[in-house]
């Protein structure tokens, strides 16, 4: 295992396997939830190609592909497959690609004239025993949020994303069905009384998904994301995880925010989709 404390450290196979299943684990609980909460949207998530392929609603960021190829070879049948379970329901085909799945994935999406969409860094780092204690004089509050604030934290949470996203009613109700997830925990953070930003916890086999990371904008500069990454931490060490992820945009503000918290980049994923679909792309990595 390598050491994900801080500074330097080597990402391998085993390692990349571990959180792509974490993280497709993520994505088939979502739908497994959507289902029963929204039985006519068709929600379903069906295992491929040593991955998942998840379906929340043609719109949904949600709805795509995870931890394909990253058990063995992919064949021209087994994205036949994948490709059938995303346009039999109106979808576009969307790929998250970890960079150490099998070579064969790229080349059968290269030769089926895939495009790159967009990058995303996978940061991962390991939970300690002893985690640095929240400054004493910070104006921040990071609670956890009970199910009556489901409505809040999603709109709080969507609102860090922008005004588009928070205006969205299909996006602000996957957000609030996050709080059903049997293995989810948000929080809230409340500046003066009002709610500043927020963020979600999902863990897996040991594993700790950080996501949904979030600060109004109003708010930001305050450390507000901070808190909440550190709360979060907090839980997962309860919960004898050892190591955390979660997905930022290259380079952005929330990099630098996960990274003063101990992230490390594992490595970049990114996201390919087929030429004649065209999907906004509006993923919940951690932002501000």
């Amino acid at each position: 295992m390598p050491d994900l404390s801080g500074g330097m450290f080597l990402s391998d196979l085993a390692l990349a396997r571990r959180i792509e299943a974490a993280d497709a684990a993520v994505g088939v609980t979502s739908a497994e939830i959507h289902a029963r909460l929204h039985p006519e949207s068709g929600a379903v998530a069906e295992a491929i190609a040593g991955g998942v392929a998840v379906f929340v609603g043609v719109q949904s960021p949600l709805t795509q592909a995870l931890g394909i190829g990253m058990r063995g070879p992919i064949r021209g049948f087994d994205m036949d497959r994948l490709e059938r379970f995303f346009v039999s329901r109106g979808a576009p085909v969307q790929i998250e690609v970890c960079p150490l799945a099998d070579p064969s994935l790229m080349e059968v999406l290269g030769d089926r004239g895939y495009r790159l969409r967009e990058f995303s860094n996978m940061l991962v780092r390991r939970i300690r025993v002893i985690e640095t204690p929240p400054p004493s004089s910070s104006p921040i509050s990071v609670q956890l949020s009970a199910p009556e604030e489901a409505e809040v934290w999603a709109r709080t949470v969507a609102m860090g994303f922008g005004e588009d996203l928070a205006q969205t009613s299909e996006n602000v109700s996957v957000l609030r069905d996050l709080m059903l997830r049997p293995t989810t925990k948000c929080v809230l953070a409340w500046v003066e009384g009002r709610p500043a930003g927020g963020g979600a916890l999902s863990i897996h086999d040991g594993v700790a998904a950080v996501f949904g990371a979030s600060t109004v904008p109003s708010f930001r500069r305050l450390g507000v994301q901070s808190a909440v990454i550190r709360a979060l931490i907090s839980y997962a060490r309860e919960a004898e995880c050892d190591i955390a992820y979660t997905l930022t945009r290259p380079g952005s503000v929330s990099q630098r925010n996960v990274e003063r918290q101990g992230f490390r980049v594992a490595y970049t994923r990114c996201s390919l989709v087929r030429p004649e679909d065209q999907h906004p792309g509006n993923r919940q990595t951690s932002e501000g």
